[in-house]
């Protein structure tokens, strides 16, 4: 599943590598790479495998109630994943709205229910840790996140284990690496490259600051 995954991902372009000119993310750093799994909305092939490789892989979680999606990018794969499986469908604002109901959880949930969290890429996991968070403010039980990609940040792993929450992705940074370098996606040198930005983000980014 990992390299059928990294696949499709290149070859929409979901996935962007460009060891050479770097990517500025949200947070200010940089990285020779750039992932936005919405793109795979406008592929139907794309779309329904990643939607039937969500389902296949939520069953690693044991049963839950309720799909939730990280508000914005979860959404859509969540929404998905919900339909697929015929289950209720909610999701969680990064905070709570400033008019009407106040909401930050949208949808029905219930005191008690088990969630599985929808998200499209994990890289520190703040993200997904606050919508955890603010799911058991309302007394939900949370079964774990499950998302389409991550970068592998050993960071991401002592925050998910700190709050005792599992994780897991369709794939990730190393097989998106290995799949871009046998369809000759990148070129030996790139590839060495984005080897280093894995294991020293920082300072690698200090390099084209």
């Amino acid at each position: 599943m990992e390299s059928e995954v990294a696949r499709y991902l290149l070859e929409i372009k979901a996935v962007k590598l460009s060891p050479n000119e770097p990517f500025t993310w949200a947070s200010g750093m940089l990285s020779p790479i750039y992932c936005d799994n919405r793109v795979s909305l406008s592929h139907p092939n794309v779309r329904t495998f990643l939607k039937k490789c969500l389902a296949e892989k939520s069953s690693d979680f044991g049963p839950f109630d309720v799909v939730a999606g990280v508000a914005t990018a979860g959404i859509p794969h969540g929404v998905l994943l919900a339909d697929l499986l015929e289950k209720p469908f909610v999701y969680v604002r990064s905070s709570a709205k400033d008019h009407g109901r106040r909401n930050q959880i949208e949808g029905e949930l219930k005191p008690g229910q088990r969630v599985l969290l929808i998200e499209d890429l994990i890289s520190t996991g703040g993200s997904c840790l606050q919508a955890v968070d603010a799911l058991h403010e309302v007394g939900a039980e949370v079964a774990g996140v499950l998302a389409i990609f991550q970068y592998g940040f050993a960071k991401a792993d002592a925050a998910f284990s700190e709050k005792k929450i599992g994780f897991k992705t369709l794939t990730n940074y190393d097989a998106l690496v290995q799949e871009a370098a046998q369809t000759g996606y990148v070129s030996a040198s790139d590839l060495n490259t984005l080897k280093k930005w894995r294991e020293n983000p920082d300072v690698w980014g200090a390099l084209y600051a």
